[in-house]
């Protein structure tokens, strides 16, 4: 089998995972084909792929080629220039209409529109606000998360803070609540790990538009789901699914329920004179999380569960701030105002000239990989950690098992 990268293991072994719990009918495998974000005809394919082939018959065969219907480069340039030199003023429909009649150039309309208006040539058009009707939940748990946050005074003084949520679609249960002094890459990163180290990978995660989860080119235009942030790096790797909301509407569930915490949550800790943020998340952790959901959460409409257990062991790796750096001639990385001193390894003789990853955990100390190499770590002033030779071997064989 040749080289796959992590995220097609990722996707392989949790599509076995999904497939072998509907071999052995704990869900119905219609219920797998939703999990797995899929039809029940493509189920059936793959099906009939992993009793022939075992798991490698479950990696994406078209991956590293390219698509037979790709529209070649220059026919992209004719119909750009077309349209610059002959078409400028016609709308998209009728220079799609032109360009079949008139250059013999049959396309598809959507494509044509998409090829404009990424050009810049034509502009978008704005939709009607359409009739909102309540989205059915999701039927099993773990299909999709919805994670938000709420600023609140919710010491009932003049100190205002951000209650970091995320909760399921499917029965509404809380999965981690904690207040934070400002919702963050790193504070969405701490309640994510959480979730999934306790309840397992789920599909797809819902959220808004803020700068911690999506690029947005411009104000009110789609997000770049192609330039990640850092949160989106961590979810592709593990194989989830992020979906933007375009309005305060849209995240109506999650909406609703900050209503109900900030109506509740501060009485609660005044009247056990809680006045500090380690004290009100322990709060939250050890009672009032739970006392919420046996409240508010519902069952879900189907048996079973989407979550899928956790198999990577380097979240430590997954979950931190990723920072690429070149290696200067003396084996130092400069970063963040700093100078980190590489220690020799047994990889090669000197490091110089490579590109290594700087990874900022979460606890605030450094750690510096070559590739799947840990080939150093380091605390927040730049000073070196020891790590035996033992953890690098495993990191090693964690990433090398991922590829």
């Amino acid at each position: 089998m040749k080289q796959m990268t992590p995220a097609a293991v990722e996707r392989a072994m949790k599509l076995q995972d999904v497939m072998l719990r509907a071999m052995a009918k704990r869900i119905t495998w219609y219920q797998a084909a939703e999990i797995l974000g899929i039809s029940c005809r493509q189920m059936l394919r793959w099906q009939t792929r992993f009793k022939h082939e075992g798991y490698e018959g479950l990696f994406d065969r078209r991956r590293g080629v390219p698509s037979p219907k790709r529209v070649p480069l220059e026919t992209v340039e004719r119909v750009l220039k077309l349209y610059q030199e002959q078409y400028f003023d016609f709308n998209v429909r009728h220079f799609h209409e032109k360009l079949a009649t008139e250059q013999g150039i049959k396309l598809s309309y959507t494509w044509v529109k998409q090829a404009l208006q990424g050009a810049g040539l034509v502009k978008p058009r704005r939709h009607r606000g359409k009739h909102r009707k309540r989205r059915p939940r999701r039927p099993l748990p773990g299909m999709l998360l919805h994670i938000d946050g709420s600023q609140h005074r919710w010491f009932c003084d003049d100190r205002w803070y951000d209650l970091l949520v995320v909760m399921d679609d499917a029965t509404s249960e809380v999965y981690y609540a904690q207040l934070v002094s400002e919702e963050s890459t790193a504070t969405v990163m701490h309640g994510l790990r959480t979730v999934i180290e306790e309840q397992g990978v789920f599909c797809a995660l819902y959220s808004d538009r803020a700068s911690h989860f999506f690029l947005t080119p411009k104000a009110g235009e789609p997000v770049d789901h192609h330039r990640l942030t850092q949160v989106g790096r961590a979810l592709r790797e593990l194989g989830i699914q992020m979906i933007p909301a375009y309005s305060p509407q849209a995240r109506g569930r999650s909406e609703r329920g900050f209503s109900t915490w900030q109506g509740r949550l501060p009485p609660e800790l005044r009247a056990r004179q809680i006045r500090t943020l380690e004290d009100a998340n322990r709060f939250l952790r050890e009672q009032y999380v739970q006392q919420f959901n046996q409240r508010f959460s519902k069952p879900a409409s189907q048996r079973g569960t989407a979550f899928v257990p956790l198999r990577r062991k380097d979240l430590d790796l997954v979950f931190a701030l990723q920072h690429e750096r070149i290696v200067a001639r003396d084996n130092t990385v400069s970063f963040a105002n700093k100078t980190w001193q590489l220690e020799r390894c047994k990889l090669r003789a000197t490091l110089a000239g490579c590109r290594v990853t700087i990874h900022e955990h979460l606890d605030q100390t450094i750690s510096i990989t070559f590739g799947p190499h840990l080939v150093g770590r380091y605390n927040a002033a730049a000073g070196p950690l020891e790590f035996k030779t033992k953890t690098v071997e495993m990191v090693g064989k964690s990433r090398q098992k991922a590829a």
